[in-house]
Parts: structure tokens; sequence; C-alpha cells
């Protein structure tokens, strides 16, 4: 699996949906889901929560769970519907995944974390692991190569490294994401320490510039909010720049390829805005932008709105 840049499974975010939009805009990019319990996987709608579309592969499942069992039952179920990446959620601060002892409170129990990714081998997927640098009055520098020695002897062989610490008392999901200082350099370090181990970074990159840079010590980039916020300045450009790849597709096929997906889409009973949602930030800042958000937000979960209506979005943002 090539993790040069992947972009980090977002709860809310990165559905199906958005996964084929950035699909058409990066062919060589590692797409991730959102992160899925692995109790869902067992006990729910699998077809539901697992489902994707051949066009979008690579595309990897993150997990959440702290159940060794039970995540190598979720991890053989993911094999079977064509995941050939699951990886770890040890980084989430939320407060459900705090009370699920799961995500980012795991990284005070990397015995655990080694417990259950060596569980999780042999299923039929590659394990990864996403995780912080440490969590509260942790010492980074301290537990983070504690961390990464323990997990990698289970089996792992490819960490992505939030670079900041989470604090799970005193600050929100939200605040997790931009309070705690970055420290890249930490992150580096692990590479140095460990350079046996595929090591990416993760947090705060904003531009492919800032990728390349960190390209220059770590052996993979992944990138969040800008890839979702500004995808055809992150993504568009990637495969060229990053992959030695083809330049990217141009605008309007990418439209018209998004616009045939919808009526596809609409056919099987879902909703214009639940796939428009994901394109809002198509043009993010040029001229017409706010024309295409206006025109996307106001009319997208009108009845009978279709692609149509993304064509005409189209059409304001050439002026």
């Amino acid at each position: 699996m090539n993790r040069t840049l992947s972009v980090a499974p977002m709860m809310d975010w990165t559905d199906r949906h958005c996964r084929y939009f950035h699909r058409l805009l990066s062919r060589k990019a590692l797409l991730y889901t959102e992160m899925v319990t692995a109790k869902a996987v067992i006990h729910g709608d699998r077809a539901r929560l697992l489902a994707y579309h051949p066009a979008e592969q690579p595309v990897a499942l993150q997990l959440g769970g702290s159940e060794p069992a039970e995540l190598a039952e979720a991890t053989r179920i993911a094999a079977e519907f064509g995941y050939a990446e699951v990886n770890l959620n040890v980084g989430c601060p939320s407060d459900r995944v705090k009370s699920g002892s799961f995500g980012a409170v795991l990284m005070e129990q990397p015995e655990l974390v080694a417990e259950c990714v060596a569980a999780m081998q042999g299923q039929g997927a590659e394990i990864t692991v996403k995780c912080r640098i440490g969590v509260d009055e942790q010492e980074p520098r301290d537990v983070l190569p504690d961390f990464l020695a323990k997990v990698s002897g289970a089996g792992v062989q490819s960490f992505t490294i939030h670079a900041r610490k989470a604090w799970l008392q005193g600050l929100s999901p939200k605040q997790n994401r931009d309070v705690p200082p970055l420290d890249y350099p930490l992150v580096y370090a692990m590479k140095a320490a460990f350079p046996a181990l595929e090591i990416c970074i993760n947090g705060g990159i904003a531009s492919l510039a800032e990728a390349e840079a960190h390209l220059a010590h770590v052996d993979g980039v992944m990138i969040g909010r800008a890839a979702y916020h500004d995808p055809f300045a992150i993504l568009a450009p990637a495969d060229a720049r990053l992959f030695g790849g083809p330049p990217p597709r141009p605008e309007a096929e990418v439209i018209d390829h998004m616009c045939d997906y919808i009526e596809t889409e609409l056919a099987k009973g879902a909703r214009l805005n639940q796939i428009t949602r994901h394109m809002l930030g198509a043009f993010a800042g040029r001229p017409g932008a706010r024309r295409w958000r206006r025109r996307l937000s106001d009319g997208a979960h009108l009845e009978g709105a279709g692609p149509e209506l993304v064509r005409r979005a189209y059409e304001a943002v050439k002026g």
C-alpha cells in the first residue's frame, strides 16, 4: 500500500460519497473510511458500514476498539469486503471514544494495543496504527518510542503519527485538533530511531508544499481538513507532484463524473445534499466559489434536486 499521501479518516466527513469525489481528483492518494467500531462491524449493518464504490480503491478501513477478539473478527469481515488495510485508531480524543476505552486513551496502554494488533494479524488485511505523540501528562519523548517498540513488536510496520498530544481532560475534540502544539521534529526523530518502520506524519498540514517538506524526513503524509475543505488544491495536483503521475483531470470532467455518480446514487435512494455537502469546498478561494457554495447549499435539499443543480452551480463558477 502506497502511503506517500493519504486523506485522514474524519468522522461525518470521509463517507463513501466523499471518497468517490476525492478519488476523481487523485488516483494515487490512499483514502480512509470514517472510524467504525469493531462492535458495529460485527453486530451492525455491514453492508451500510463497509460499502464502497470499486473506484474508491485504494481505500482503508479504520477501526475503533480495544478487545482483541472483536478487532480480529472485525478485521476478518473487513478483508472479506475487500479492504487490504485495516487501521487501528489510537488517536481520537472524543468523549464517546474515551468512554469506550479506545482511541487516544490507548496511548496509555501500549501492551493492550500490542495484544490487539497481534490478534488482528493474519485475518487477511495489513494492520496499521494511527496514534498521537502522547496524552495528558505523558512526556512524548519517553512514551512514543516505547509505544512504537511494543506495537511494532506485535507485527505492525506502518504508523501514522498525529504530531500533537491529545488532552483527554479539559479540551474538546475540536480543540485537540488545534490547541496542543505540534511537534514535527519528534515524529522525524521516530523515523530516525526506527528506520525499518514506515512512519507517516499527520496534523496541521495545509498544502502540498508542506507535504513535500515533510517527505524529506518521513515516509508519508496524511492530510485531513485541508484536503476536505480545498480538495482541488490539495488532491488534484498530488499525483503529478508526489507520485510522478499524470496531470490533474480537467475540472469539467470531474464535475461530469460526479453528476453521473449523483444520478446513479439518487436512483438508489440517496439525497443530493448527502453527496454535494462534500463538494462545497471544491473551488475554495476562487472567483465564483461563493456562488457555487450558495447554489448547492440552498438547492441540494429541495425535492427533486439532482445533477442539473450541480451543473448550473458549476456554470456559475465559470462566470
